[in-house]
Protein backbone atom coordinates (compact mmCIF):
# COMPACT_ATOMS: atom_id res chain seq x y z
CA UNK A 1 0.00 0.00 0.00
CA UNK A 2 1.39 3.27 -1.16
CA UNK A 3 1.66 6.07 1.26
CA UNK A 4 -1.33 8.15 -0.02
CA UNK A 5 -3.60 4.96 0.23
CA UNK A 6 -2.50 4.20 3.74
CA UNK A 7 -3.51 7.63 4.74
CA UNK A 8 -7.11 7.55 2.66
CA UNK A 9 -7.29 4.10 4.95
CA UNK A 10 -6.33 5.67 8.33
CA UNK A 11 -8.40 9.97 7.35
CA UNK A 12 -12.05 7.02 6.17
CA UNK A 13 -11.46 5.42 9.36
CA UNK A 14 -10.94 7.67 11.75
CA UNK A 15 -13.43 10.39 10.00
CA UNK A 16 -16.27 8.31 7.84
CA UNK A 17 -19.69 8.38 9.14
CA UNK A 18 -22.88 6.58 7.79
CA UNK A 19 -26.34 8.43 8.15
CA UNK A 20 -28.03 11.08 6.78
CA UNK A 21 -26.13 14.42 6.62
CA UNK A 22 -27.42 18.08 5.62
CA UNK A 23 -24.00 19.32 3.44
CA UNK A 24 -23.53 22.94 3.52
CA UNK A 25 -24.23 23.32 0.31
CA UNK A 26 -28.16 22.06 1.14
CA UNK A 27 -27.63 18.70 -0.43
CA UNK A 28 -28.31 15.46 1.77
CA UNK A 29 -25.64 13.11 1.76
CA UNK A 30 -25.68 9.29 3.51
CA UNK A 31 -22.08 9.66 4.07
CA UNK A 32 -19.69 12.12 6.03
CA UNK A 33 -16.47 12.97 6.62
CA UNK A 34 -16.12 14.36 9.99
CA UNK A 35 -12.73 16.70 10.06
CA UNK A 36 -12.56 17.20 13.05
CA UNK A 37 -12.21 13.42 14.10
CA UNK A 38 -8.96 13.37 11.97
CA UNK A 39 -8.19 16.83 12.81
CA UNK A 40 -8.65 16.05 16.88
CA UNK A 41 -5.71 13.11 16.55
CA UNK A 42 -2.34 14.35 16.56
CA UNK A 43 -0.81 11.83 14.56
CA UNK A 44 -3.37 11.52 11.78
CA UNK A 45 -3.29 15.26 11.54
CA UNK A 46 0.54 15.22 11.10
CA UNK A 47 0.04 13.10 7.96
CA UNK A 48 -2.54 14.94 6.96
CA UNK A 49 -0.58 18.46 7.04
CA UNK A 50 2.39 16.35 5.51
CA UNK A 51 0.28 15.53 2.33
CA UNK A 52 -0.97 19.35 2.53
CA UNK A 53 2.94 20.46 2.59
CA UNK A 54 3.63 18.66 -0.93
CA UNK A 55 0.78 20.62 -2.20
CA UNK A 56 1.57 24.38 -1.38
CA UNK A 57 2.36 25.70 -4.84
CA UNK A 58 5.40 28.19 -5.78
CA UNK A 59 5.05 31.62 -5.05
CA UNK A 60 2.46 31.11 -2.32
CA UNK A 61 2.97 33.64 0.38
CA UNK A 62 0.55 33.55 2.69
CA UNK A 63 -1.89 30.29 3.93
CA UNK A 64 -5.16 31.35 4.72
CA UNK A 65 -7.40 28.72 6.60
CA UNK A 66 -11.34 28.63 6.74
CA UNK A 67 -13.14 28.98 10.04
CA UNK A 68 -13.28 26.49 11.30
CA UNK A 69 -12.01 23.09 10.45
CA UNK A 70 -9.27 25.15 8.16
CA UNK A 71 -7.58 26.85 11.20
CA UNK A 72 -5.95 23.92 12.93
CA UNK A 73 -4.22 22.74 9.33
CA UNK A 74 -3.67 26.23 8.29
CA UNK A 75 -1.74 26.96 11.91
CA UNK A 76 0.62 23.30 11.46
CA UNK A 77 0.91 23.89 7.78
CA UNK A 78 2.38 27.72 8.64
CA UNK A 79 4.51 25.93 10.83
CA UNK A 80 5.87 23.62 8.76
CA UNK A 81 6.10 25.72 5.89
CA UNK A 82 7.18 28.90 7.39
CA UNK A 83 4.82 30.65 5.48
CA UNK A 84 2.39 33.35 7.40
CA UNK A 85 -1.24 32.18 8.38
CA UNK A 86 -4.19 33.95 8.16
CA UNK A 87 -7.39 32.71 9.36
CA UNK A 88 -10.72 33.44 7.66
CA UNK A 89 -14.44 33.93 9.21
CA UNK A 90 -17.21 32.90 7.90
CA UNK A 91 -18.61 36.91 8.88
CA UNK A 92 -16.86 39.91 10.29
CA UNK A 93 -16.47 39.74 14.13
CA UNK A 94 -18.71 41.96 15.55
CA UNK A 95 -16.68 43.91 18.11
CA UNK A 96 -12.79 44.50 18.21
CA UNK A 97 -11.20 45.08 15.18
CA UNK A 98 -14.44 43.61 12.54
CA UNK A 99 -12.39 42.21 10.70
CA UNK A 100 -13.48 38.72 8.15
CA UNK A 101 -9.62 37.94 7.82
CA UNK A 102 -7.42 37.69 11.07
CA UNK A 103 -3.66 37.93 11.21
CA UNK A 104 -2.42 40.54 9.02
CA UNK A 105 -2.58 42.30 5.77
CA UNK A 106 -3.20 40.51 2.41
CA UNK A 107 -3.06 43.07 0.43
CA UNK A 108 -1.04 42.33 -3.06
CA UNK A 109 0.12 38.89 -1.63
CA UNK A 110 -0.25 35.49 -3.31
CA UNK A 111 -2.73 33.46 -0.63
CA UNK A 112 -3.75 29.99 -0.95
CA UNK A 113 -6.45 29.20 0.56
CA UNK A 114 -6.66 25.95 3.24
CA UNK A 115 -9.78 23.88 3.78
CA UNK A 116 -10.82 20.67 5.24
CA UNK A 117 -13.51 19.30 3.13
CA UNK A 118 -14.83 20.41 -0.54
CA UNK A 119 -17.77 19.66 -1.46
CA UNK A 120 -19.73 22.17 -3.91
CA UNK A 121 -16.79 25.05 -2.87
CA UNK A 122 -19.50 27.21 -1.61
CA UNK A 123 -16.72 28.09 1.39
CA UNK A 124 -13.92 28.52 -0.53
CA UNK A 125 -15.70 30.81 -2.95
CA UNK A 126 -17.17 32.74 -0.24
CA UNK A 127 -13.96 33.66 1.54
CA UNK A 128 -11.88 34.24 -2.18
CA UNK A 129 -14.31 36.86 -3.19
CA UNK A 130 -13.66 38.02 0.78
CA UNK A 131 -10.01 38.19 0.31
CA UNK A 132 -9.81 39.43 -3.39
CA UNK A 133 -12.01 42.02 -2.30
CA UNK A 134 -8.99 43.06 0.54
CA UNK A 135 -7.03 42.93 -2.35
CA UNK A 136 -5.31 39.30 -2.10
CA UNK A 137 -4.20 37.21 -5.28
CA UNK A 138 -6.06 33.56 -4.84
CA UNK A 139 -5.30 31.33 -7.00
CA UNK A 140 -4.78 27.96 -5.08
CA UNK A 141 -7.04 25.73 -2.45
CA UNK A 142 -5.41 23.26 -0.90
CA UNK A 143 -7.83 20.82 0.92
CA UNK A 144 -7.66 17.37 2.66
CA UNK A 145 -10.71 15.52 1.06
CA UNK A 146 -12.34 16.58 -2.31
CA UNK A 147 -15.59 14.89 -2.67
CA UNK A 148 -15.83 15.18 -6.35
CA UNK A 149 -19.30 17.11 -6.54
CA UNK A 150 -18.40 19.60 -8.19
CA UNK A 151 -16.48 21.78 -6.03
CA UNK A 152 -13.43 21.60 -8.49
CA UNK A 153 -15.64 23.08 -11.56
CA UNK A 154 -17.32 26.07 -9.48
CA UNK A 155 -13.68 26.75 -8.01
CA UNK A 156 -12.27 26.56 -11.44
CA UNK A 157 -14.87 29.32 -12.42
CA UNK A 158 -13.45 32.00 -10.25
CA UNK A 159 -9.64 31.15 -11.51
CA UNK A 160 -9.08 28.56 -8.59
CA UNK A 161 -6.82 25.23 -8.70
CA UNK A 162 -7.83 23.09 -6.58
CA UNK A 163 -5.00 20.96 -4.51
CA UNK A 164 -6.43 18.04 -2.94
CA UNK A 165 -4.63 15.47 -0.16
CA UNK A 166 -7.27 12.68 -1.30
CA UNK A 167 -10.36 12.57 -3.13
CA UNK A 168 -13.53 10.61 -2.85
CA UNK A 169 -11.63 7.98 -5.20
CA UNK A 170 -9.29 7.83 -2.98
CA UNK A 171 -11.37 7.24 -0.27
CA UNK A 172 -13.55 4.55 -2.09
CA UNK A 173 -10.48 3.07 -3.25
CA UNK A 174 -9.35 2.64 0.99
CA UNK A 175 -12.86 0.62 1.36
CA UNK A 176 -12.16 -1.61 -1.63
CA UNK A 177 -9.05 -2.34 -0.04
CA UNK A 178 -10.33 -3.30 3.34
Amino acid sequence: MNDNAALAAQVRTASQLTGTFLLRSGRTSTEYFDKYLFEADPALLAAVVAGLTELVPPGAEILAGLELGGVPLVTLLSQRTGLPARFVRKKAKEYGTRRIAEGGDVTGRHVALVEDVVTSGGAVLDATRVLRDAGAVVEHVLCVIDRQEGGRERLAELGLTLHPVLTRADLEAAAADT
